[in-house]
Formats: structure tokens, C-alpha cells, sequence
């Protein structure tokens, strides 16, 4: 079974769109059922973009407090232990990623996208308010790190529901020949988390001092978890579940045991999408979580320069990645991706290169490979999304997504801090660019193409 045999019947409920804007293409149709109303569309497109927002901030939130993190949580003495310590929970976390999308798969695919990504984001802002709340290791020793340790745990297989299941969300909402704009809503909100969390970092840090921030106003971020959490949660709880998983449960097919089916049937389709994601898991978390740490301690920028370009940064990949989810709408997937492989796999180094030569020079190095990342991080969420049938989307989306961030994204920054403290050279992080692009190439380059498919 291919993934364009398997959804597209659409509820009886659902009512034709007028003309105009997102949502407004007809959607695939059958004889006797009605097109999904545009204000419906455009209810799901915001309700996904405010939940994926508020749950990519909780997470932001670490990686941009990573110094001070490792100050209140790790033992005094070696600064770079400290950080490595900082990164290495952050690693670890993503270990469960793989087992958190096989629970958030099975979940979504199961029970409905609904109830996978209501509870998604729930646990996550629970786990983030009580990061705020840990003792550090002046206070507990040991122990200040294994908690952390913990929380960080519950975050991770919380996240990885998340961006899986709103593209696979998105992907099953939208109209017709728009699949890739929709889905590339997806990033788009989560670079916004990751860019409020990084001004909020950012102004945190210049009101109230490094020293008050190392001392306990780092904790402020994680508090906030709470309500925008709730709001989350509520918003989500709003929504209807998608045509697809609809027309799924109406002909009783939803499937009892996703991963079976994933594992048995499509496993060489798994391995596939998994070096597809690969690109994704790296760059992303090596340009736009790792980097402020890197300017601030590798090219010994102020916090203040650093933030700011990152900032600057983030918003040139937010305003390109609907862009560029709109072009493989008309381009195809596979040409986009691999064009985002074969430029960043020659950017790296000269780029890398480059951040050392000022703060001007080197915002726009960082914008450049900001909207260089957009070629694949805009057409990713769509591309896996429609490679699996509609009954194991979530699944095969999820742990393929999730084992690729697990091995290589949320290690990103543990590996480029330790090459560069072991080699020596600051041009590490380039190399492991390289590689990404090179494997990810490959990988869509033996893909299908789907962007003009029917999903059923």
C-alpha cells in the first residue's frame, strides 16, 4: 500500500471554501461529499502554529540558557566540563525521542492526531515549569544534575510528538496542489519559539545582569511554561480531528498496531526518510540553537552581539520557510531538498570561515545559511508526511524524524563543543554540516515524488 491509496475522503460535515487566501484551493473530492470550509482551515493552520509556538519556547528555552544552566547545575572549576555537562543532558534527552515518537505515533495514529498533539503539549509544559524549580548543585550536589537530567527526559519524549504530528495534522487539512505551504507552517512556528525564546533570553539577560541570571532569574522562562502551556492544550482540545483520520474510523480501518506495519512493510521506506530528515536533525540545531554559544565561546562575542545575530538570523528563516514550502508546491519536494544538500554541503566551510570576520560580515553569513537551511526545513515536514500511507503517517513520520534528532541533533552540540575542544580547530561544527547534507542527499535522491500525488 502507498501512501496515495490510503486518505482523501473527506467527512460529510465539512463545507466548500469560497475563494481567497490559505485554505482556499477545493480539496480532493469524491462524488457525494462536501470540501472542507476555509475557516476551518484556517482555525487548524492557527491552533497548530499557536501550540507548536508554545511548546518549541519551553524547549528553546534550554539550549539558549545552556551557560547558565551549567553554572547552577554542574560543580565550579572547569568551564568547559560545565558546558559539556549542559549539552550532555541535552543529548541524553534526546534518547528517547525514537521511544517518544513510537508512543506519540501509535497514540496519533490510533486515537486521532487530536488527542496525540493535546497531550503532547501538556506533558512538555509541565516538565519545562519544573526545570524552574530544581534545586542546582550548590544546593543538592549530585543530585541537582540527575533531576535536571530527569526533567530533560520528559521533555524529549514529549517533543516528539510534536512537530510530526502537526505536519501530519496540516498535511491531511490542506487543499489540493498547497500541501508543502501548509506543512511548512510547521517550522515556521517552531523557529518563532526559538526566536521569542532567544529574545526573551536576550532582554532577561541585559535587565537584570549575567550574574542575576546565573543566580536565579534563568528560572523566570521556565516558569511561564504553565499558562502558555494550558492555552496550548486548550486550543488543541477545540479542534476537530482530520478528514483523513475521519474517513479512517467511518470504514473502520484505523490501525491497531502502527508499528508492525511500519516495521514489516515499509522498513526500507523508514531507513529512507530517516537520512531525508538528517540535514534537519544537524542544521537546525547546530545554526539556530548551538550558535550563540558558539560566538560567545568560540569567537568570544558578547552575549549581546551573539543573540542578535542569531535573532537576525531566525527571522530571515522565518520569512523564507513558507516561501519555500509554497515553491516545492510547484517545483516538487526532491528538487527543492536536494538543492538545500548540495548548498549547504559548499557553504559550510566558507561560511564557518566568515563568523569570524566581524559582526556585520558574519550576520550575513548566518542569514545566508539561515535561508539556505529553508530549502529543507520548508519542504521536509511535508515530503515525509506524504511518503507513508495515512495509517501509519504519524508513526513513520515520528520515529523517523525523532531517531535521526536523537542520533544526530540533540548530540549536535555535544559533539561540535568536544571536536573543537579535542581538534582544536572552530571550523568542526562545518564538517559535520557536510556530512548531513551528503547522507540527506543521497537519501531524497532515491525517493519518490509526491508533492502532485493524491494522498488517498
Amino acid at each position: 500500500m502507498t501512501a496515495n491509496d490510503t486518505d482523501g475522503v473527506l467527512p460529510k460535515h465539512a463545507v466548500r471554501p469560497s475563494s481567497g487566501g490559505l485554505g482556499t484551493e477545493p480539496s480532493p473530492n469524491t462524488a457525494g461529499l462536501k470540501p472542507i470550509d476555509r475557516n476551518l482551515r484556517r482555525k487548524v493552520v492557527t491552533a497548530t502554529f499557536i501550540g507548536n509556538f508554545v511548546e518549541w519556547f519551553d524547549y528553546a528555552v534550554y539550549g539558549y540558557l545552556a551557560a547558565s544552566i551549567a553554572v547552577v547545575f554542574f560543580p565550579s572549576g572547569n568551564p568547559t566540563a560545565q558546558l559539556l555537562g549542559a549539552w550532555g543532558v541535552f543529548a541524553v534527552s534526546f534518547i528517547v525521542r525514537p521511544l517518544g515518537g513510537f508512543f506519540w505515533g501509535w497514540l496519533g495514529d490510533r486515537y486521532g492526531r487530536k488527542t496525540a498533539l493535546s497531550w503532547s503539549i501538556l506533558l512538555m509544559s509541565i516538565a519545562t515549569f519544573c526545570i524552574g524549580l530544581l534545586p542546582g548543585y550548590a544546593t543538592v550536589g549530585i543530585l541537582a544534575p540527575l533531576l535536571l537530567l530527569l526533567v530533560r527526559v520528559v521533555q524529549g519524549f514529549s517533543a516528539a510528538g510534536e512537530y510530526a504530528g502537526a505536519s501530519a495534522f496540516l498535511v491531511e487539512y490542506a487543499p489540493k496542489g498547497r500541501r508543502g505551504l501548509y506543512a511548512a507552517v510547521v517550522p515556521a512556528s517552531t523557529s518563532t519559539g526559538l526566536l521569542f525564546g532567544l529574545l526573551f533570553v536576550t532582554v532577561l539577560t541585559a535587565v537584570m545582569g549575567q550574574g542575576v541570571v546565573d543566580d536565579w532569574a534563568w528560572r523566570i522562562p521556565f516558569f511561564l511554561a504553565a499558562p502558555l502551556g494550558l492555552i496550548g492544550h486548550y486550543i488543541r482540545t477545540r479542534l476537530e480531528d482530520t478528514p483523513a483520520f475521519a474517513e479512517l474510523e467511518e470504514q473502520d480501518e484505523v490501525i491497531k498496531a502502527p508499528w508492525k506495519n511500519l516495521f514489516v512493510e515499509h522498513w526500507r521506506l523508514l531507513l529512507q526518510c530517516l537520512g531525508a530528515a538528517l540535514l534537519n536533525a544537524v542544521a537546525f540545531y547546530v545554526l539556530l540553537s548551538y550558535m550563540p554559544n558558539y560566538l560567545e565561546s568560540q569567537l568570544n562575542l558578547s552575549a549581546g552581539q551573539a543573540n542578535t545575530m542569531t535573532s537576525i538570523s531566525l527571522l530571515t528563516y522565518i520569512g523564507f520557510i513558507l516561501l519555500t514550502g509554497s515553491l516545492s508546491d510547484r517545483l516538487g519536494r526532491r528538487r527543492v531538498l536536494l538543492s538545500a544538500s548540495v548548498t549547504m554541503f559548499l557553504l559550510a566551510i566558507p561560511a564557518f570561515m566568515l563568523l569570524d570576520e566581524g559582526f556585520i560580515l558574519g550576520t550575513i553569513v548566518l542569514v545566508i545559511m539561515g535561508a539556505t537551511l529553508t530549502l529543507n526545513d520548508g519542504v521536509l515536514p511535508s515530503f515525509l508526511s506524504e511518503q507513508f500511507p495515512t495509517k501509519i503517517r504519524y508513526s513513520g513520520f515520528a520515529v523517523s524524524f525523532n531517531t535521526a534528532n536523537a542520533l544526530f541533533g540533540g548530540t549536535a552540540a555535544f559533539f561540535a563543543t568536544l571536536l573543537i575542544s579535542t581538534t582544536g580547530s572552530t571550523l568542526a561544527p562545518a564538517w559535520m554540516l557536510m556530512a548531513a547534507a551528503a547522507v540527506a542527499f543521497v537519501s531524497v535522491l532515491l525517493a519518490r515524488e509526491t508533492s502532485h500525488e493524491e494522498l488517498r
